[in-house]
């Protein structure tokens, strides 16, 4: 399972952006501004155009929880097609079915919607599914199993009024359908796709 294990707020600071890696993010907010280390922000230094694409692509990564090589392999996949790059790389990110649970409200960090797949709580469609990167379809439904609806943060996410789903996914409870393929316009977070394209295509 891929995923990054050293200090997240670290990564963060260093992007100078809130990857979404913590539940608190209000103590991160005070310190974004200021680089991690001793000597903070005397330790910037102006960045090429190839540093700019590589903090860019660190973040997509860092964001979605993946390392180098599977991360890689969404962009190859995405050249296949003959759409933008960039907006299908992030289409395929978006659906992957942790990142789907995270965006239903049922995990408050992708990092946990990546633990409730792997220790087999997520359904698709009825059945059990325990991949992390598994793409979902138009037309799937994904729920919790009722050991994964039992943990103690997903019933206060289940409670709570004033969560909004994606316009591409339909929500019912606990239960999640997949309406159509996400675009572009559906992700909040500041990600320049574009950059990432131009690292890879160098």
């Amino acid at each position: 399972m891929a995923r990054y294990n050293g200090p997240k707020n670290k990564k963060a600071r260093r992007l100078g952006v809130d990857l979404g890696l913590k539940t608190n993010p209000k103590s991160l907010e005070r310190r974004l501004s200021t680089p991690p280390g001793q000597h903070g922000k005397k330790g910037i230094r102006k960045q090429s155009d190839y540093g700019i694409q590589l903090a860019e692509k660190q973040k997509a990564k860092l964001t979605y929880g993946l390392l180098e090589k599977q991360f890689h392999k969404y962009y190859i996949e995405a050249t296949r097609n003959p759409s933008a790059t960039g907006e299908v790389m992030l289409s395929l990110l978006e659906r992957r079915l942790d990142n789907v649970v995270y965006r239903l409200g049922l995990s408050p960090t992708r990092r946990a919607a990546r633990q409730i797949v792997t220790h087999g709580n997520a359904i698709v469609n009825g059945r059990k599914m325990t991949i992390p990167s598994y793409q979902v379809k138009v037309g799937d439904t994904v729920t919790l199993s009722a050991t994964g609806l039992a943990i103690p943060y997903v019933k206060i996410l289940l409670e709570q009024k004033d969560f909004t789903t994606p316009t591409w996914l339909e929500k019912k409870a606990a239960v999640g359908k997949i309406l159509r393929a996400p675009v572009r316009t559906d992700l909040t977070e500041a990600i320049n796709e574009q950059l990432i394209v131009e690292f890879y295509s160098r």
